[in-house]
């Protein structure tokens, strides 16, 4: 690697542990990366509700890129700096295309500025962030998704109670085609945002306005939402526990996310900025 001006991570399943929470040893690294001039970037599929509390225990600030690409979040001003949404028509045709591909899947819509879900979309087996997201969700809404698209959708979410994740996923790439992108970010829930959207492209727009050059870019991440940032950045670095697509398109592999792989990462480039010094 070249000179490394910015760090952009992946939070659930990379940064963050299996439970959620951020070690000591991630704390200090992420303080020392900052002292040592490094950017640090969170770019997740969390919609921004969710990430102040977070924020706040890996101890940064500044500008984070949220919900796969739509939304680029202010943390220290808690505001909404860009968003690339879905159009309302659009989302419609896409749930009314996926409702025959996929018969019984179930709708969710993360709004500009509200959640909203169908009958039986919550029924436990979500994963703790995705739970965690929506009950912080304000005045959170349940009906049918025809209904909830009232707006510009950040992002639509479906899931099928029995049919298997993977081919949930297969058909709704098929059924969406061009129009916009199919993603997740784990084994339930396909993920679903405007064409040409993804953590690539918002963290793209981003390095341009701060004058970094993808050479001087280190992503990491561990799932299919990752992939386009990975290839996108200078280098890119997954986690143990990523899955095998992942693995198989970083340029190195770090520690896990319980054995403070991204903290690993940091403490490296650390060192490496300090012998240039």
């Amino acid at each position: 690697m070249g000179e490394i001006r910015l760090v952009a991570s992946d939070l659930d399943g990379t940064l963050l542990r299996p439970d959620g929470t951020v070690s000591e040893r991630t704390r200090d690294a992420v303080a020392a990366a900052r002292r040592a001039g490094l950017t640090l970037v969170l770019v997740t599929g969390r919609p921004p509700r969710s990430l102040a509390p977070i924020a706040a225990r890996i101890g940064l600030g500044g500008i984070a890129i949220c919900a796969n690409g739509a939304v680029v979040w202010d943390l220290d001003a808690a505001t909404m700096l860009d968003t690339s949404p879905l159009a309302a028509e659009l989302a419609v045709g896409l749930v009314r295309g996926l409702r025959r591909a996929i018969p019984g899947a179930l709708f969710a819509v993360e709004l500009e500025r509200g959640f909203g879900r169908e009958a039986g979309w919550t029924d436990g087996t979500l994963p703790p962030a995705t739970r965690l997201a929506e009950r912080q969700a304000p005045d959170g809404l349940e009906g049918d998704a025809l209904e909830l698209v009232t707006g510009p959708v950040v992002k639509l979410l479906l899931r099928h109670p029995t049919m298997p994740h993977a081919e949930v996923a297969r058909r709704a790439r098929e059924a969406v085609g061009e129009e916009a992108v199919v993603t997740w970010a784990g084994t339930q829930i396909v993920e679903i945002s405007a064409a040409g959207v993804t953590k690539a492209w918002a963290l793209g727009r981003l390095c341009d306005r701060l004058g970094v050059h993808r050479e001087e870019v280190v992503a990491i991440g561990d799932m299919e939402n990752d992939l386009a940032m990975l290839a996108w950045a200078g280098h890119a670095v997954a986690v143990a526990n990523a899955q095998q697509n992942v693995l198989d398109a970083a340029d190195e592999v770090t520690a896990s996310n319980l054995d403070d792989g991204v903290a690993q990462v940091l403490e490296r480039l650390v060192a490496e900025r300090g012998a240039r010094s």
